[in-house]
């Protein structure tokens, strides 16, 4: 009788193993075919399940966002104020530091070779991505506001390019208690805006 395989179940479990190929190698450096010596299948069998690499790429981006958000809000969940928040965002990146500087790595070598004018058409599941990533930071800060939450994933983007280039004086919990205060003063000049 011939094998049954889950197709979907099949083609996330080659997504998922794509992650460390990207990081060794570089987004523009790999081949399909490398890609596929790496995930030890065919050629065949990954353009069966992806017409390019870039089609690959997306839903890499897509099952990461996704993955990374449920992990983080578990992670991330349940604090009472911002200090605590902020104390828990900090354990969070000293904890997945090599991890969020790989993914970092592989996302700006991603769009150092694309065409600006064509990322910025095509970004469906990047948007997608953000929109994900943004929810989440309102969600875990207990906020509504879109652009306090842009504020804080551009600071901790900021924060773990500055350790993919080397930075080793960056303190994750130094800087994660500066922004705590930052957000603290911002959150409560808004609220004492709105009461008047």
């Amino acid at each position: 009788m011939p094998k049954i395989v889950d197709h979907e179940q099949y083609c996330q479990e080659l997504i998922s193993k794509c992650f460390d190929l990207f990081a060794a190698k570089g987004y523009a450096a790999i081949t399909m075919r490398q890609i596929a010596q790496g995930l030890e299948v065919s050629t065949g069998t990954l353009y069966h399940y992806f017409p390019c690499k870039q089609a690959l790429f997306v839903k890499l981006v897509e099952q990461i966002s996704e993955r990374d958000v449920t992990a983080a809000l578990v992670e991330l969940g349940g604090k009472n104020n911002i200090t605590e928040a902020m104390d828990a965002l900090a354990a969070y990146l000293i904890k997945n530091e090599k991890y969020l500087i790989k993914w970092t790595y592989v996302w700006v070598d991603f769009c150092q070779h694309q065409d600006s004018k064509n990322l910025l058409n095509d970004t469906t599941v990047f948007k997608r991505a953000n929109k994900r990533y943004q929810q989440a930071t309102c969600d875990f800060l207990g906020i509504e506001d879109e652009e306090v939450a842009s504020f804080v994933l551009s600071f901790v983007n900021g924060l773990i390019l500055e350790k993919l280039w080397g930075d080793e004086t960056i303190d994750f919990r130094k800087q994660c208690q500066i922004l705590g205060k930052m957000l603290t003063l911002y959150i409560n000049n808004q609220k004492i805006s709105e009461a008047k």
